[in-house]
């Protein structure tokens, strides 16, 4: 792939991973929709591990408190407050595991990178966060995430393997509905994001291993790279505009282009 497709598909996963519009959406389109070379799926997760570097970063308070409570958990301090977030990401990143094996066992997950399939997810599910944004109640906040909950936003996660549902939208959505702020709603997603793209990321190395395909290896890194700044400055943007912006802009953004994709796939 060349230097100037590898940037512009980090700059797409960069800015739509933490936004509500569907990363993974964004780059199965760019292909069917320029005629450029399909990238694949194991670039598509690359440049999501570079995202995954982003997250640490702007998070990493929370990050360093999961890491202290995994060594917690292995001194068999289990009542600690990073012990009992770590284990709540797991609970919630089970789900989305499982249900992603599955996909790719079966390959169902090929099958549903199609321009319907996105377009019809970008539509429902924008308007299903629009209500649960508009409807949903604002009184809980990241300290009162517990087991179940977790588990509940895990479920939701595991609904973003239909690519254009958007993982980070579907678990804002879920937050919402359950009555966690803006703010909170979409910390506790990103920190969800974590161990679901480490998970990923293991699957790629398997796949690049397994392949002994050096070159896609030598893509991926440097889309990875690409992806972590871009990601950065988007995550950034994001976290300050949710002090007074809700999320009807990328749901109007999510109708238009799902409404736009259903045309096209259709006639």
């Amino acid at each position: 792939m060349s230097l100037l497709h590898l940037f512009i598909l980090a700059i797409i996963q960069g800015i739509t991973e933490f936004l509500p519009v569907s990363s993974s959406g964004h780059l199965i389109l760019l292909p069917q929709l320029t005629g450029l070379q399909d990238q694949g799926q194991a670039i598509d997760v690359a440049v999501h591990v570079g995202t995954l570097g982003a997250v640490i970063l702007y998070f990493w308070q929370d990050v360093k408190k999961t890491i202290g409570g995994c060594g917690d958990i292995i001194h068999g301090h289990f009542g600690t407050e990073g012990a009992k977030l770590a284990f709540m990401l797991v609970a919630a990143t089970i789900p989305v595991i499982i249900f992603g094996l599955i996909l790719k066992l079966t390959g169902y997950d090929d099958a549903l990178r199609s321009i319907k399939v996105i377009g019809w997810a970008m539509l429902i599910f924008g308007i299903v966060l629009y209500f649960a944004d508009q409807k949903g109640a604002q009184d809980k906040t990241t300290a009162d995430w517990n087991y179940s909950d977790a588990i509940r936003l895990g479920l939701w996660q595991a609904v973003a393997l239909i690519p254009g549902t958007s993982r980070s939208g579907i678990t804002i959505t879920g937050a919402r509905q359950m009555g966690y702020s803006r703010e909170d709603g979409a910390r506790i997603a990103m920190l969800m994001s974590i161990p679901t793209i480490i998970a990923s990321g293991v699957l790629l190395g398997a796949e690049v291993i397994s392949t002994a395909d050096a070159q896609v290896a030598r893509d991926g890194a440097i889309g990875a790279i690409f992806a972590f700044v871009s990601a950065l400055l988007a995550l950034s943007l994001m976290m300050k505009l949710l002090k007074s912006v809700s999320f009807t802009p990328y749901v109007i953004y999510r109708v238009f282009l799902g409404i736009v994709l259903l045309w096209i796939a259709y006639t």
